[in-house]
């Protein structure tokens, strides 16, 4: 295996690698990450060119973190924020027996931070008002097709397409890659401020978040997605969300809820409303066998 730079950091809580860095996975398929029993590989964009980046823990727990590629300095100087350093649940009260039964199932998670807006900027816009399967697949296009290949020693390790890259990709090649119009507007519009939208992750909370929404397209869904995953934002719900307000209603009041309700019903969580719904998925909540699907549209054949 060829060298790249090292550095090891001993957490001082419990870890779940996988667990933690499980928002930045988008399907089992996602060409940026690669998941084997005792590590992880990720490739990433920084400001100055791709990243990869392999993490595994030795007996003790200390967190071995290799990186490759003009960029890899950056992304070992964030490896703690990566896995949650900067995260702490202290202070957080659960009101309600599900979400204290989430805590105490997630021992060894924490909010993770990449540190960088375009990546998970770039999946979240995928994902606006399509089903999980067209956006990962349009993911794995965009990376495969107009990405470039992690540096490192990893064959099959993708980075996402930098804002150069993305703008040059031509109007029919959205189209195969199965991306409409609306989000392709959004994409283009964001690559051509995307060194501005980084200065999100410094401002971050409401102010990070109303930063990424001037961009047209982008809204309060989007820019919670990329705040959860950016900066590890504790109070960013995804508003908007097909199926979110009937997770967070049956959960806590047994019945589904629009996203006025869902707010309301975690107002007791302000400033943790993002961590209170994290703990529910950890409890083992999630949509209701019988709720409403979202139809899969195929937007190459549109």
């Amino acid at each position: 295996m060829s060298d790249g730079l090292t550095r090891t950091w001993r957490p001082s809580y419990p870890l779940d690698l996988v667990r933690v860095l499980a928002p930045l996975r988008r399907g089992s398929g996602d060409p940026t990450t690669r998941v084997a029993a005792d590590e992880l590989w990720w490739g990433t964009t920084t400001s100055i060119g791709p990243a990869s980046l392999r993490l595994r823990k030795d007996r003790t727990g200390t967190v071995i973190a290799t990186a490759w590629g003009p960029g890899a300095q950056i992304v070992l100087d964030n490896v703690p924020d990566l896995l949650g350093a900067s995260d702490d649940d202290t202070g957080f009260v659960a009101v309600h027996d599900v979400v204290e039964r989430g805590r105490k199932a997630s021992r060894g998670v924490r909010l993770c931070a990449s540190g960088r807006v375009w990546d998970v900027l770039v999946a979240a816009v995928l994902e606006q008002k399509v089903t999980n399967r067209e956006a990962w697949r349009s993911w794995r296009e965009l990376c495969w097709r107009f990405g470039s290949r992690a540096p490192g020693p990893v064959e099959k390790l993708w980075v996402a397409p930098d804002p150069v890259q993305l703008r040059g990709i031509r109007d029919w090649e959205w189209h195969r890659a199965g991306i409409d119009g609306a989000r392709r507007r959004t994409l283009i519009a964001a690559a051509s401020v995307a060194g501005r939208l980084e200065r999100a992750v410094e401002l971050r909370g409401a102010e990070g978040r109303e930063l990424l929404q001037k961009v047209p397209g982008i809204g309060p869904w989007t820019a919670a997605e990329v705040a959860q995953r950016a900066w590890g934002d504790p109070d960013a719900v995804s508003i908007g969300d097909f199926h979110l307000p009937t997770i967070v209603g049956t959960a806590l009041l047994g019945h589904p809820l629009d996203d006025e309700g869902m707010l309301e019903a975690l107002a007791p969580y302000e400033g943790q409303r993002h961590r209170a719904v994290r703990y529910l998925g950890a409890a083992g909540v999630n949509r209701p066998r019988h709720a409403p699907r979202m139809p899969i549209r195929n937007y190459r054949t549109l």
